[in-house]
């Protein structure tokens, strides 16, 4: 099996190839069947992986070839498939798979289909390359592969200024997080020599002392690396607006792909948190504060794809808090869940947007008419499963097991109870959702029949938003805990409290869900009357956190920008206009060696090379890709012959 674990990341990247060397040769059609194909290959090789029983006792390991040889360092094009990243690439094939069967319908009027599934493929592709690297150079390179493949889907439309700067904004916010990591591997680079994940972390167990300064800034660094790509406090401003995207971008991006990238990245690298508790207490710390966060500004949301947003960041912070408790499976658990309700009430909205002339408005949806049987359970599905509704929901057994894991951890009883909260809000929110939708008007026309292959995938993503959970029951349930006795040789397992105090817990996790439909309900029907939730201003702007940038980093830096520009006027310009007014004549220039007609051509001469060589360079920036591709090839060959030579 290991000879085939390139087809995994490398069956999307050829797709996306083919489609950028010979779309031409292609009608539109042909993009989207193209495009899946590609994605079914990857996703029939995961599946080709659990039936040939994968990883249940060594990982697999294929290495395609070296990538460059530097004295003794010589990284290479590998992959390694354990159960961690075969739990993570079934999600991500499985998911992307069902997105790409939504997107032949949803994109079938787009004029730019090729664009858009070149890049669909891409980010596939460099999700899977990430997950599946062996080192983490490779690990990389599909780091930023999904942040440009990112940029590129959320302002897939950039002929809308708002929607090309929601792109712009989410590349630049997630690049912050994307240099820490950077300086993290260079700094692991420097201590151990050495790239390949398994060996760095083994290394840095034997030879960093626990809490050293060393193991803190490198757990630091990655940990900034996983929040901007994961939209934690306080790089989470990208994700709302990043739904400025088609509904399959976003849901990929968010039940899949981007979001879960982060979190991969620190289960992947936990060795390393473990030898600095203070940087592992602050993932625990950050993802409580982001629970609250994002769930109280989903409650003020009226547009349906933010409040679906504003609750992606509040439930990545449910899984940075279980991989702070150390509940690594349990984190991975829920990011599996996630991905499927998730994904599920993604392209729920978007059929609904899709159908009703781009409608967003909540309001507006419930006015619009009758929706779909289909539309309405699965909506009520996703939304059942990411408020936890008890039993019959994936996503509440993946939500109690972080909560009863949280207790046991240092100072759990206050993260508990912060988490707890943020599930109470989730319920609020997302069924003040349901009902404003569902339980609206019903003036208006219904909405045709939605396409087979939309059904096909709302169908598939609301049984597996049902039923994914029974692999795991609760502790001191009867019945399966398959996930926690697969997972917990590779990620340990987590503690629990005793069973009087689960069952206690449980009981509260049960009851919250059900407190919080009950208030969505009051909280509706006050809504309609005209009155508003206190701070709902404030919350609807994600607690000012634009403004506040705005203010600290953004006019800071356009100030100083503006001051650069002004340079020449202020000291060049100026400098010559004052050395006429106080009477510098030729005879005192010539006392230093030159007259002031050769000064003046010499100081414009400089100016106007100046200006030339930055219309030139600039020339070279102007957003095309393949002018792009061919600067970076005709580098890479120049750095190759200097080597040879």
């Amino acid at each position: 099996m290991s000879q085939f674990l390139w087809l995994i990341p490398g069956s999307p990247m050829l797709g996306a190839l083919i489609i950028a060397l010979l779309g031409g040769y292609l009608k539109q059609r042909h993009f989207s069947i193209l495009a899946s194909c590609a994605a079914a290959v990857a996703f029939l090789t995961v599946l080709l992986a659990w039936l040939m029983g994968a990883a249940t006792s060594q990982p697999l390991q294929q290495t395609l070839y070296t990538w460059i040889g530097v004295g003794n360092w010589m990284p290479t094009i590998g992959f390694t498939l354990d159960r961690l990243a075969l739990v993570m690439v079934s999600v991500v094939s499985s998911i992307g798979l069902l997105i790409h069967i939504y997107s032949i319908t949803f994109m079938a009027g787009d004029s730019d289909q090729r664009r858009y599934y070149f890049f669909l493929n891409l980010f596939l592709a460099g999700m899977l390359l990430l997950i599946l690297a062996d080192n983490l150079l490779l690990l990389y390179l599909g780091w930023e592969l999904v942040g440009l493949c990112s940029f590129a889907l959320i302002g897939f439309w950039y002929r809308d200024p708002l929607r090309a700067s929601a792109g712009r904004k989410a590349f630049i916010t997630t690049r912050i997080g994307d240099l820490s990591l950077a300086l993290g591997i260079f700094l692991l680079f420097n201590e151990f020599n050495e790239l390949s994940v398994s060996v760095l972390l083994a290394n840095a167990t034997v030879q960093w002392e626990t809490g050293s300064q060393m193991t803190i800034l490198a757990a630091l660094l990655i940990l900034g690396g996983a929040i901007g790509k994961s939209a934690q406090l306080p790089l989470q401003i990208w994700l709302p607006d990043a739904m400025a995207g088609p509904s399959p971008v976003s849901a990929l991006i968010h039940a899949a792909t981007m979001v879960a990238a982060g979190v991969y990245l620190i289960a992947r690298t936990y060795p390393l948190f473990e030898l600095a508790p203070q940087v592992q207490w602050s993932v625990a710390a950050i993802g409580t504060l982001t629970i609250v966060y994002g769930a109280s500004a989903a409650l003020a949301q009226n547009d349906i794809k933010r409040v679906l947003a504003y609750s992606t960041i509040s439930q990545v912070g449910y899984m940075f808090l279980a991989l702070g408790c150390g509940a690594n499976a349990l984190a991975l658990l829920h990011l599996t869940t996630h991905a499927f309700f998730k994904a599920l009430l993604f392209l729920t909205a978007g059929t609904m947007i899709h159908t009703n002339d781009n409608e967003h408005n909540i309001h507006n949806l419930g006015k619009r008419g009758n929706h779909s049987s289909l539309i309405r359970w699965c909506f009520l599905i996703g939304a059942a499963s990411l408020a936890g509704f008890p039993i019959i929901t994936a996503g509440f057994y993946s939500k109690e097991a972080i909560l009863t894991a949280t207790w046991s951890a240092p100072t759990g009883p206050l993260l508990w109870a912060f988490a707890a909260f943020g599930s109470l809000l989730t319920a609020v929110y997302i069924f003040r959702v349901y009902f404003f939708v569902f339980q609206g008007s019903r003036s208006g026309t219904p909405m045709p029949p939605i396409p087979g292959p939309m059904t096909w995938s709302l169908s598939i993503l609301a049984l597996a938003s049902l039923v994914v959970g029974f692999i795991e029951f609760p502790e001191g349930w009867p019945g399966l805990h398959l996930w926690s006795d697969w997972l917990k040789d590779e990620l340990g397992s987590a503690s629990h409290p005793t069973l009087a105090t689960a069952y206690s817990l449980q009981f509260i996790a049960c009851v919250l869900p059900l407190i919080g439909i009950g208030v969505a309900l009051v909280l509706v029907r006050r809504e309609k009357l005209g009155f508003e939730l206190p701070l709902a201003a404030f919350l609807r702007t994600g607690w000012n956190f634009d403004a506040l940038y705005q203010i600290i980093l953004i006019r800071p830096y356009f100030t100083l920008a503006r001051f650069f520009k002004n340079v020449e006027a202020l000291l060049i310009e100026g400098a010559l206009q004052k050395m006429t007014r106080s009477g510098m004549t030729v005879a005192t220039a010539c006392r230093d060696g030159l007259e002031y007609g050769v000064l003046n051509k010499s100081i414009t001469g400089l100016l106007a090379g100046l200006r030339l060589g930055h219309m030139r360079l600039s020339a070279t920036q102007n957003g095309l890709l393949s002018r792009y591709a061919l600067m970076i090839s005709a580098g890479a060959v120049f750095l190759l012959g200097y080597w040879l030579w």
